[in-house]
């Protein structure tokens, strides 16, 4: 069911705002912000700090990972009642590694418009400087902070072709670049540190080169690392992995399927029945 953005209905707008220099604020997001009725926060005096700055006062409403879905009945009410309501992250855009999912989803099966403001995010930046191809991407956010649990997760990702992107804090970046190396190889990379601010720094080079470098590095991190490309780790992938790699750069299931098929040098049917988890009968 399609909406109309700006149809002068109640509407919940997603406000970014600046990962480090405050001048990287856009004209728009100021006018949002005076706008709307009431702002929800993650951190409420980070928000009411870049408000004062702004010579804007909003009441505030702090809206975090664990008060996110009872703030969902305070948000529909506010919007039964005809106000604008504003979503801001600490730092840089709601939903992305931040709170904002759970409100921004009741508002759309309420029949609301969500509006997201286009603006500040640490891994756009960080990977067109990166110098690592940047087509296709997979942004992954936060890889887990328990070392088992990390494992798995870059078990699953060391056979996807496409350049990965994590967001990774300074305390773990060794142990995380140290996991990488031993389960995906050797591969080239590029870490962005403390983006838009004063001491902002790119490491860039093999795994084993980043990391004689990064030893002391302090600040917020994005890391880009390369896919893999070699085609003869296809195996490794499961069919379903396989094919929705194809699927997310645009082909059908029809010719996702028929390419995975050809990748693995097997029958096209093979490949339909195990994606769409067909049994075969033996007769």
């Amino acid at each position: 069911m399609s909406q109309k953005s700006y149809d002068n209905s109640p509407t919940l707008y997603l406000i970014p705002t600046p990962i480090g220099n405050m001048d990287d604020i856009t004209l728009r997001t100021i006018k949002i912000l005076q706008f709307v009725d009431v702002i929800f926060s993650e951190d409420t005096r980070v928000t009411g700090q870049l408000l004062k700055s702004l010579n804007i006062k909003k009441p505030l409403i702090a809206n975090h990972e664990h008060n996110e879905r009872q703030n969902s009945e305070k948000l529909i009410q506010f919007l039964k009642e005809g106000k604008n309501v504003g979503l801001a992250s600490d730092r840089g855009t709601p939903i992305i590694s931040d709170p904002g999912y759970a409100l921004s989803k009741i508002a759309i099966e309420a029949g609301y418009n969500v509006v997201s403001l286009p603006g500040a995010t640490a891994l756009i930046p960080a990977l067109t400087s990166s110098g690592i191809e940047p087509n296709p991407f997979l942004f992954y956010g936060f890889l887990s902070s328990k070392e088992s649990k990390r494992k798995k997760e870059l078990e699953n990702l060391k056979d996807f072709p496409y350049t990965l992107i994590f967001y990774e804090a300074p305390h773990r970046i060794k142990d995380t670049l140290q996991n990488i190396s031993h389960i995906f190889g050797e591969r080239n990379i590029s870490i962005s540190r403390e983006i838009t601010k004063k001491f902002e720094e790119v490491y860039r080079g093999t795994i084993s080169e980043v990391l004689l470098e990064i030893e002391d590095a302090k600040g917020e991190m994005v890391l880009i690392v390369t896919g893999n490309h070699d085609e003869k780790n296809y195996d490794s992938l499961s069919i379903i992995d396989h094919v929705n790699i194809y699927l997310i750069q645009g082909y059908n299931t029809k010719e996702a399927i028929k390419k995975v098929a050809k990748d693995r040098n097997v029958k096209t049917s093979e490949i339909y029945n195990e994606y769409h988890g067909i049994k075969q009968v033996d007769l």
